[in-house]
């Protein structure tokens, strides 16, 4: 197939799964839980499992890549193969709705969608054009995102006239997983070249081995603990009365606090993912990663200080604008700095990390929030931010050298 029919192939099914995307996106980030919660009075622990799925799925994805390469499967056909074991499972609980089947099933169904990201993150790699897959990734972003939104409130609506319907929506995600294998499926793709070591966890050396991809984590460990620690005390801060938010006198009602964590970063989110997008495709990256710092730390700052309507709209409208960017870069950024074979072990270190922080930002969150106020909280996040950020600038002048070659991966080691 030629080059340019590999891209308009694997765009045009990207977008198609982008739908999927959202469905699936909402079910992790509110509905698995919400089920949890009022369908089957979960505890603590078992809220906790559910919550965490996709962080298991990110810690897991460096084995994947690792099997995935051993079998000599191609990247989509394999993504696709783990997007059917997620839809299986999340079938089974709305065929036999127990407790222990749904906690395991949500897992498994969270964990598949965040474990395949290297190999898809490879196949972008291979399939859009380097000036180009910054925009082109963008854009499927925005259908997940605008489905996303008007899922969420599709579901709540349905859910809000009998909690039994719980069933019915596991259908959906089941199905939406199976929409996403589908899409997959057919998509151009490659196995991925042979690594050295067959240990399970061997892509971590490259942490050890190249020097300028152990500082970017470095940095972007501090810079997403310190984000991921302040997304949760969102909600927190604005339904809590005891952080004494209120606009005109009165406590936030439900309706309000959705506005300020759902409705408006999203929105940003949605307009703003285009453009970066392209800033992605053009920009020097650690300027780039150095601006969206940035924001993240003042839009953290603007919430978390203020209680006044302007103060946590800005707030919400700069952490949606940086989210946007984040998306992109998040996704992509090994595509510029990783030898093009080392595409997905490089990725599955980076999944491997935030996973990691995944699971203990939140339950460092609410441990301190208990001691400390939330504006403390907010210039302490702030200042890890700004850390990641110094730390960051003596890199820029890496930031334009694309993809490397094993050999520059051992001259910028030096």
């Amino acid at each position: 197939m030629p080059a340019r029919d590999v891209t308009l192939t694997t765009y045009r099914y990207e977008r198609w799964r982008a739908l999927s995307s959202g469905v699936i996106e909402s079910a992790g980030v509110t509905f698995l839980l919400l089920i949890a919660v009022r369908y089957f009075n979960a505890g603590a622990l078992a809220k906790g499992l559910v919550a965490g799925g996709g962080s298991v799925g990110l810690i897991l994805s460096p084995l994947v890549v690792s099997l995935v390469e051993k079998r000599r499967w191609p990247t989509a056909q394999a993504a696709s193969r783990i997007a059917a074991i997620g839809a299986a499972a999340l079938l089974l609980p709305a065929l036999v709705p127990v407790l222990p089947l749904f906690i395991v099933a949500s897992v498994i169904g969270m964990a598949s969608s965040a474990a395949a990201i290297p190999l898809l993150t490879q196949m972008y790699q291979e399939n859009y054009p380097e000036s180009e897959r910054g925009r082109l990734f963008s854009r499927t972003v925005m259908i997940r995102i605008g489905t996303a939104a008007v899922f969420s409130e599709l579901g709540g609506q349905f859910l809000s006239q009998h909690i039994n319907y719980s069933r019915w929506l596991l259908f959906v995600f089941a199905s939406a997983l199976a929409f996403a294998s589908y899409c997959l499926a057919r998509c151009p793709s490659r196995a991925l070249d042979a690594a050295a070591g067959s240990h399970p966890l061997r892509a971590l050396r490259y942490a050890r081995e190249d020097a300028l991809f152990r500082r970017t984590l470095i940095c972007w460990m501090l810079m997403g603990f310190a984000n991921l620690m302040m997304l949760p005390l969102r909600v927190e801060y604005l339904a809590n009365p005891v952080h004494g938010v209120t606009l005109y006198g009165s406590p936030l009602d439900v309706t309000t606090i959705a506005l300020l964590t759902g409705v408006v970063p999203n929105v940003a989110r949605l307009i703003l993912s285009p453009i970066w997008g392209v800033l992605f495709d053009r920009m020097n990256f650690f300027v780039l990663r150095v601006t969206l710092n940035i924001g993240f730390a003042v839009g953290i700052l603007t919430f978390f200080t203020s209680n006044t309507a302007t103060g946590l709209v800005l707030g919400a409208i700069i952490f949606g604008v940086s989210n946007a960017g984040g998306d992109v870069a998040w996704s992509l950024w090994v595509t510029k700095f990783a030898p093009p074979e080392r595409v997905a072990d490089y990725m599955s270190v980076h999944t491997f990390f935030t996973g990691l922080r995944g699971v203990v930002a939140p339950l460092c969150a609410f441990y301190l929030v208990t001691r400390f106020s939330l504006a403390t909280m907010g210039w302490f996040s702030a200042g890890l931010i700004v850390t990641a950020t110094l730390l960051l600038i003596p890199e820029v002048k890496f930031g334009w050298r694309a993809r490397r070659s094993s050999a520059l991966v051992e001259e910028i080691s030096d």
